[in-house]
């Protein structure tokens, strides 16, 4: 393990390193771009657009892009889908500049091209959680304003209520089934050209997607960025691992075995899968291999089969396949990296992988969200051993990090306040929020909510949430969006709902209710109540009823920290 003085000198190996990179002539030369009013550093010579980010994929044209089941795609036929759909949008459903284009469906090859025809055009992509309630996508889908949407049948059925009465065209990505609707629309339509593409002046700065997060204040906000935003995070993975690489080219693979491939097992409506997995292999073509679903045994067996060189997901994943029977029996010689974010990863998790492991499959660990385009911090190798509570050093180069205390003050080393992060990855703004934007935004410095330190190194440790938010398994959850829903059962008189640990998940809901007189109600009555109102993985796991009104602060609000303290005694 690194000591303190040998972390301080491979800092400085980095620092050169970066400096070296940062040369005008490399591709990762700074500029500077006045966004909104701020001055930021930039990637100067980074794409202008989405669109020209995946015409870089044509440098591996007839290497896999994705598979998925039985289906395969190169990065040329990918590209030649995403312009033909493009075509599609644009000709057969009048989808112009600016209007937004849903996407309700779980992962899957056709997600990915409805993703990039909607930005080719210069459309507003708008994911949306395949989790959700009837209730939760018509929100979504109103507030958003989408003029089209992409639904597989889950969704569809579940839309057919929600989209009542609003301008959708309905489109039905089926998965491993041949897309029948959308490979209709393909063959109708030639791709579009560059010329016409050009004629489109897709901007850097203007808007591109529109990711809903879930934060403390019940419905899902949307958080706007643009083709800028996004690229330069995708950038800032790519040079940080330049960087690494020139430091530790030990770790560097010459002429690999196989071709790179990373294993597609989140969300692809959460930036992790979006950014990291899906348009970074772009910059560094790479095979994805999505899953229909998360499964440990089945991900055992693509990591086997397709030579798996990433593994890359929230922490709960890399728990549970160390915890398989088949993990030791499994050939995992191809993986290079396993990665997570989206939530903490507990020390003892990290011990475990460091012994189960193979030598060259690196953990890492990154801290980033929504609102910045998941970029935040880093740490990976060696001084992820060394610093396990920490979730690393701010990455470089266009992002800044501070941490300040309530009058925007910024703190000394451990010293301890809210996380602020600026660089041009951060947000446009909340959709439709001006007064939600401008409480976490000023002067080009987003408030996450999270509370943490920096060490004298420049770690950080996130030490606390100071926006009432449980993340289970990767997944946000609003305390108070359950607790509006608890409150609604007839035997409650008031909710607090809080976070407990778990090894898994990482942490669960949980809640303390007191209930009317002579009520009784138990955890799997709440959850049958709750059914309809909530998406299942929000429902609490456990109840505490008590019949004395729920503890309160000297401010009268409901002490959720002495609730919790109690019930991790029970």
């Amino acid at each position: 393990m690194l000591t303190d003085r040998e972390i301080a000198a491979t800092l400085e190996k980095l620092k050169a390193a970066a400096g070296e990179l940062l040369a005008p002539d490399s591709p990762f030369a700074l500029g500077t771009a006045t966004i909104g009013g701020q001055e930021y550093r930039v990637f100067a010579k980074a794409p202008a657009n989405l669109g020209e980010l995946y015409d870089l994929g044509m440098a591996a044209a007839d290497d896999t892009f994705l598979v998925y089941l039985e289906e395969r795609h190169s990065f040329a036929e990918t590209i030649d889908m995403a312009r033909r759909l493009a075509r599609a949008l644009l000709e057969e459903h009048g989808v112009r500049k600016g209007d937004r284009v849903a996407i309700c469906a779980r992962n899957s090859p056709q997600w990915c091209l409805g993703y990039m025809a909607a930005t080719l055009i210069g459309a507003i992509v708008a994911p949306m959680n395949s989790w959700s309630t009837a209730r939760e996508l018509r929100y979504m889908v109103e507030d958003s304003g989408a003029r089209l949407i992409f639904a597989d049948p889950p969704r569809r059925k579940l839309l057919g209520e929600a989209a009542g009465g609003l301008d959708v065209v309905m489109l039905q990505p089926e998965a491993g089934c041949g897309l029948p609707e959308t490979m209709a629309l393909l063959s109708r339509h030639e791709p579009l050209s560059d010329a016409e593409l050009g004629e489109l002046r897709i901007a850097a700065d203007d808007d591109a997607a529109l990711m809903y997060t879930s934060g403390s204040t019940g419905n899902p906000k949307g958080v706007l960025l643009s083709h800028r935003s996004i690229i330069n995070a995708l950038l800032t993975w790519v040079f940080v691992r330049a960087v690494n690489d020139r430091v530790y080219p030990e770790l560097v693979e010459e002429n690999p075995p196989w071709q790179p491939a990373l294993l597609v097992n989140v969300p692809l409506f959460h930036a992790t899968g979006s950014h990291a997995q899906f348009l970074a292999s772009f910059l560094v073509p790479r095979k994805l291999v999505m899953m229909r679903k998360w499964d440990a045994e089945a991900a055992l067996r693509l990591i086997e089969q397709e030579r798996i060189s990433i593994f890359h997901g929230v922490p709960t994943m890399t728990w549970e396949i160390m915890q398989s029977e088949n993990f030791n029996k499994t050939d995992l010689s191809s993986l290079r990296a396993v990665q997570s974010g989206g939530a903490p990863r507990p020390p003892e998790h990290l011990a475990m992988m460091l012994e189960k492991f193979p030598p060259a499959a690196i953990p890492g660990l990154g801290y980033g969200l929504t609102e910045t385009n998941a970029i935040g911090a880093i740490i990976s190798h060696k001084f992820y051993a060394a610093r396990p509570h920490s979730t690393g050093r701010p990455t470089p180069p266009v992002t800044d990090l501070r941490i300040i205390d309530d009058d925007w003050r910024t703190l000394g080393p451990n010293e301890t306040g809210e996380i602020c992060i600026k660089g041009p990855t951060v947000m446009k703004g909340y959709w439709k929020q001006p007064e939600a934007t401008a409480e976490v935004l000023r002067d080009g410095w987003f408030r996450t909510g999270d509370i943490g330190k920096l060490d004298e190194l420049g770690f950080l440790t996130i030490l606390d949430r100071a926006k009432d938010i449980i993340i289970r398994g990767g997944e946000n959850i609003a305390c108070v969006e359950v607790e509006y829903a608890v409150s609604e059962h007839p035997a409650v008189s008031e909710v607090a709902v809080f976070g407990l640990p778990d090894d898994r998940l990482g942490e669960v809901p949980a809640a303390s209710v007191m209930l009317k007189p002579g009520a009784t109600l138990d955890a799997e009555e709440l959850a049958s109540f709750l059914s309809e109102r909530l998406a299942a993985f929000k429902i609490p796991r456990r109840i505490f009823p008590q019949r004395e009104q729920l503890p309160r602060t000297g401010t009268g609000k409901i002490a959720k920290r002495e609730l919790r303290r109690r019930a991790l005694r029970l």
